[in-house]
Order: structure tokens, then sequence, then C-alpha cells
């Protein structure tokens, strides 16, 4: 399958979660084999000699762990606070409509790690600049970012940049 038949399965749904949101529904996408496959591999090249995926909650547990099998390296989940059992760090965004916090457990890394952070949106940047944080926190190097969608409308990359100026950000599809 061409990567732009399997892109075109997610569905836009307005006004979720709230009035004013458009909601990009990565579920039929998800629930073609080969589709999801042709997104994950393009994902999964997206960088080169990365020794785990970090994804993050909750759609970028789905694509992380897939490309970390595709490339047969560990997955490291971000979650949303309270749901890691172990210590860990924390760190607070904000959203496009709300804030929240994300963990990591403090020894979920080797310190010199070389990681490829992987989430389904880039919008405002918030969620992804916690990550890197939350990545920093236990020496990890993030090598590379991916997604699968990118709101440009947001600035959300602009924001990354300005915390992460050498970082690759790599987005299948922009709008």
């Amino acid at each position: 399958m061409e990567l732009t038949e399997a892109l075109s399965k997610i569905r836009p749904i307005p006004d979720y979660p709230i009035p004013g949101i458009l909601f990009q529904d990565i579920t039929p996408l998800l629930s073609d084999a080969e589709a999801f496959a042709t997104v994950v591999q393009a994902l999964a090249s997206c960088a080169e000699d990365y020794d785990y995926v970090a994804g993050i909650e909750a759609r970028g547990f789905i694509l992380g762990s897939a490309i970390a099998t595709a490339r047969n390296v560990g997955f490291v989940p971000l979650r949303k606070k309270g749901k890691l059992p172990h210590k860990t760090y924390s760190r607070s965004y904000g959203l496009e409509y709300g804030q929240d916090e994300l963990e990591i457990h403090i020894d979920a890394l080797a310190p010199g790690s070389r990681v490829l952070l992987v989430d389904d949106v880039l919008a405002t940047g918030g969620t992804f600049k916690a990550a890197l944080d939350l990545l920093s926190d236990v020496g990890a190097s993030v090598i590379a970012s991916c997604v699968l969608l990118e709101i440009t409308a947001l600035n959300g990359r602009a924001k990354v940049l300005e915390q992460s100026p050498t970082l690759a950000i790599h987005s299948l599809v922009t709008q």
C-alpha cells in the first residue's frame, strides 16, 4: 500500500473533545493491517541507529511500540500523571484545550541512550517539549522525533525548536 493511501484513512472529527477542535481519528488507519504496517515502516525509517523508541500517551504508545518491534529496539512509555508504579520524573504542559502532566520512570533509560521520540500529533508543542524534558531528565539523547500528523497553524514545531534547535522533527502529514 502506498503511504498516501494509508494516510487517507485518518478521519477528521469536528468539535471533539470540545467545540472548535478538529480531532484526527487514527482508528480507521490502525484497523487496516496493511495501512498500519505502511505507516509504521515510514515512521520507523525517519531516523537511523536508535536504541529505544519513546512513545507519548496514548496514541504514541500504539505507534511507538509498533516501531520498536519493527526495529527490534526497546520501548519506553511517557505516561500521564499517576499511571506509572515506580518513582518518576514529571513535567506539566499546556494543550490546545487545557493542562496535563507527563511522567517517566527515573530508571527508564540508561544515560546516553539514543531515543526516537514518537507521537501521533504535533499541535502546540507542549506535550513534545515536556517529553523532551523528561528524556533529558533520565540522561537520554533524543536523536530524532516523528509524528503521524502536524498541525502547522498551531506553531508547535517552532516552539519545540526554540527549546531543541537541532532536533529533527519528521511529520508524515502536515495540515
